[in-house]
């Protein structure tokens, strides 16, 4: 006698502004049914939030993400701050600002993110990530996630902002409580604590760069002028929150990511190993299969039509990339960890105007890691379960028990596929 399976719940069912709802599903099968059941959907309001869009195709992501004359980032660019009605550093930070100031301010900003400024610091990055692989493999059994990934990309955006060494470990736990959660018994006033430690930390910094400056970022905002006036306070600090937000959390948990990702397809851990393929491409697929940010969100100024549905003026829209670099419409074989692919152009950092001032550097942090396991350690064993972090924007780990054993003394690892660059 053959068992009915009960029937899956509709798409209505799922509430995907709870953060346990992530926890709970297989992402994978559940933007699979998105995508092919209603591509452009309607989530319902809740107690005491607005309905909202959810957009899931790769295609559909893209589109949006390109049109800033229909939507704006101004009210907000993740779900927390849309369904709240705003958010406070708006036209005040580059992430949340749009039109003729955010090209201003992405200019001036430039400068200090650009690939040719950034280049003596790449080595740096290489450098202390295969120090705390080393140190790592001294230990044997350690947690990936507090012991290396969390030293990684806050030194180096540290360094750049020159944020004292001693500030910056309570910087990275008000990083990850203002932006997730280690699990449900943290409350969202823990979050709004964090993020005003970080700007009240900011203020104080960028007040001691005005009347101090040196060659750091923070300098560069505190003495910069756009058409002869200089930065707001609120312009200057709120920048420094989104520099800190981005650079650090991204790479940490696409590092974890990729470590797992490793440990869990040896024939991919091998194909590194051997020289089959390179860091970078390795890399490019890591942020893919990761993806931290699991979606970004924007608020329509008009009716616009999408599909079959039509999008009113005011309504919150979320793209998801959790979904759009999973889309078998863009990405062959998109379930297969293929560390080889190619062409692989994913939205990890997102996309269009907004696309992430700190995705050179966010490679960067992750093409180092891959280097670094990929010369330093024969075998990744996960000791455990990773601990997922509690939330709706941020796919990451709080937690990874490993252990990693070294490759033999001696033992040269493959050189990486031709036309790679990883050091």
């Amino acid at each position: 006698m053959t068992t009915q399976q009960p029937a899956a719940p509709s798409l209505g069912a799922y509430d995907l502004t709870d953060p346990q709802t992530f926890l709970d599903t297989d992402h994978h099968t559940l933007w699979r049914r998105f995508r092919t059941e209603s591509p452009v959907h309607w989530h319902p309001a809740g107690t005491p939030v607005p309905g909202f869009w959810v957009v899931s195709t790769y295609a559909d992501v893209v589109t949006v993400y390109r049109d800033n004359k229909r939507f704006t980032s101004e009210q907000g660019n993740v779900l927390a701050t849309l369904l709240q009605g705003g958010d406070s550093a708006s036209r005040k930070m580059l992430a949340v600002t749009d039109g003729p100031r955010h090209r201003e301010i992405r200019n001036l900003m430039l400068k200090s993110f650009s690939p040719r400024v950034l280049e003596p610091v790449v080595a740096g990055v290489h450098r202390r990530t295969r120090e705390l692989v080393d140190r790592a493999l001294e230990h044997g059994s350690l947690d990936f996630v507090t012991d290396v990934a969390d030293h990684i990309p806050i030194n180096t955006i540290g360094d750049l902002m020159d944020v004292p060494a001693a500030d910056r470990e309570r910087l990275v736990a008000w990083n990850t409580q203002t932006l997730s959660r280690h699990s449900s018994e943290d409350s969202v006033l823990d979050e709004v604590m964090a993020r005003n430690e970080i700007l009240l930390y900011f203020s104080e910094l960028a007040a001691e760069r005005r009347r101090n400056p040196g060659d750091d970022v923070i300098s560069a905002l505190a003495t910069a002028t756009v058409d002869g006036t200089p930065l707001s306070e609120e312009e200057i600090v709120f920048n420094c929150y989104s520099l800190i937000l981005g650079g650090d959390e991204s790479s940490r948990m696409s590092s974890v990511g990729g470590l797992i990702a490793f440990s869990e397809h040896p024939g991919q851990w091998r194909r590194l190993k051997d020289g089959d393929v390179g860091a970078d491409t390795a890399t490019e697929e890591v942020l893919r299969w990761t993806t931290p940010a699991m979606h970004f969100g924007r608020r329509a100024l008009t009716d616009v039509p999408l599909r079959d549905q039509v999008i009113r003026a005011g309504d919150v829209v979320t793209l998801w990339n959790s979904s759009a670099n999973f889309d078998e419409d863009a990405f062959d074989d998109p379930y297969r960890f293929d560390i080889g692919r190619t062409p692989n152009k994913h939205v990890a950092f997102g996309h269009g105007p907004h696309f992430c001032l700190g995705a050179f550097l966010g490679r960067v942090h992750v093409n180092a890691m891959v280097d670094a396991l990929r010369t330093a350690v024969r075998d990744i064993e996960l000791l455990g379960p990773p601990q997922r972090l509690y939330s709706n924007f941020v796919h990451g780990y709080s937690g990874l028990p490993v252990r990693l054993t070294a490759e033999p003394a001696g033992r040269v690892p493959a050189p990486a596929a031709a036309g790679e660059v990883t050091g």
